[in-house]
């Protein structure tokens, strides 16, 4: 490749209330808020450096502006735009300064149309790794992956792997067909995934915590704040990336994961792990059930030019939930 794509970094969504988002990703989950005004809340983890991971960005309905990568250096955004150009698809400049404490930024949209950013630059700030006094919630150390619903699962893994240097580390088959992929540029597990359905939509955003029994004190963090109901799915552990998880919905509806306990996948010689659709363990280890909303509730991405909901398509394999018969000894 002509480029380097380090791993996944930010992401800015829409909410349409900057104080109950604050109350829930700061107050509950633990979030580190960098800086506000009166448009955007930026948070990030505990050990990060740069600037901000996660964009709360103050309107009237629900979108996702941009996933965002960080590249190595520079000179990896202009052999990305020229990538892009190259299968036709369209590219736009941010140049500093345009979006607050980011470098000169690349947009574009990958082969299903799903907008992405690449910056190699953002500012710096004094991480909190050892500040344990002001660890609260989840205490959420960095930003991990995103998972995407896409309506051809095989087409966005082909394009991320054959065009961009991504590295399969585990995926779902049947029927001879790729319904679910996790891809990773960073040695873990993912740093994107995608899963059949209508799209491309946000599926979630996913935050790496130190440990299980974070996950655990953040559901009763949420409890006891009366935010119980935010909980989707989980506590649980993952077949796939064997990660224990917990999936919350923030109050405009926006799914995060908070997730630890995945593997590293440095080796070269490293096989994919193939799960099948209908294997119990796959999604959830435990083998418990997964509600509707998690299958088919997703956010939609916004056009980078007009900010106007990116149209989506019906999944090319269409609507196919896993099928799990219980055994009972």
């Amino acid at each position: 490749m002509a480029f380097n794509i380090l791993r996944a970094a930010r992401a800015v969504v829409n909410v349409t209330d900057l104080d109950a988002a604050r109350d829930f990703y700061v107050s509950a989950l633990g979030f580190v808020e960098t800086e506000s005004d009166g448009e955007h809340i930026y948070l990030r983890g505990l050990e990060e450096h740069n600037h901000h991971c996660y964009v709360l960005k103050k309107a009237d309905k629900p979108g996702v502006h941009a996933l965002g990568y960080k590249v190595y250096s520079e000179a990896d955004l202009e052999a990305l735009s020229y990538l892009f150009e190259s299968k036709g698809l369209e590219t736009k400049w941010l140049e500093k300064g345009t979006q607050h404490a980011m470098g000169r930024t690349l947009r574009t949209y990958d082969s299903l149309g799903m907008p992405l950013e690449f910056f190699a630059e953002m500012d710096t700030v004094e991480r909190s790794l050892q500040r344990y006094d002001v660890y609260k919630g989840s205490r959420m150390q960095r930003i991990d992956h995103f998972n995407c619903l896409v309506p051809d699962v095989e087409a966005a893994h082909n394009f991320y792997i054959n065009k961009l240097g991504f590295v399969s580390s585990e995926y779902t088959e049947a029927d001879g067909h790729i319904w679910a992929s996790w891809i990773h540029r960073k040695p873990t597990v993912h740093d994107q995934a995608f899963m059949n359905g209508e799209g491309p939509k946000l599926h979630h955003v996913g935050f790496t915590l130190n440990d299980s029994s974070s996950i655990l004190h953040v559901c009763d963090v949420l409890g006891s704040l009366g935010y119980g109901d935010a909980i989707e799915r989980g506590p649980g552990r993952h077949g796939l990336s064997n990660a224990f998880f917990l999936y919350l919905r923030d109050p405009d509806g926006n799914r995060v994961e908070l997730y630890t306990g995945d593997y590293l996948t440095t080796d070269p010689d490293f096989k994919p792990i193939r799960w099948d659709l209908d294997d119990p363990q796959r999604g959830t280890f435990w083998g418990h059930n997964v509600p509707d909303s998690w299958f088919y509730e997703a956010t939609p991405f916004l056009d980078i030019y007009d900010n106007e909901q990116v149209k989506t398509q019906a999944a090319v394999l269409g609507d196919r939930k896993a099928q799990f018969t219980k055994k009972y000894v």
